[in-house]
């Protein structure tokens, strides 16, 4: 039987001075604090570091994200294959 996937969403982000970052395509958002706001896109984990980091707007609905402070990194996290060798083989 074949798996009904979800079409991703556009995911972009803009960043502004290093002082202003907008995100489209956000799901959720992990944790945040003023040196890293963790959010989960449609393409994947991202992490951004910082300082004086706050969540300006934040709407999971639409998949908005804008984040003011001073930033320093961004930083996408490679998906990797959960489960060990025999949860591979025995799917």
């Amino acid at each position: 039987m074949a798996e009904l996937l979800e079409p991703i969403k556009a995911h972009q982000l803009m960043l502004e001075n290093r002082e202003r970052l907008h995100l489209t395509g956000v799901r959720d958002v992990d944790s945040f604090d003023e040196t890293r706001v963790i959010v989960y896109t449609e393409l994947g984990e991202l992490t951004v570091g910082g300082t004086a980091l706050h969540i300006q707007n934040l709407n999971t609905e639409n998949g908005d994200l804008t984040l003011e402070g001073h930033i320093s990194a961004l930083y996408y996290a490679e998906e990797t294959q959960s489960g060990g060798l025999f949860s591979r083989l025995f799917k």
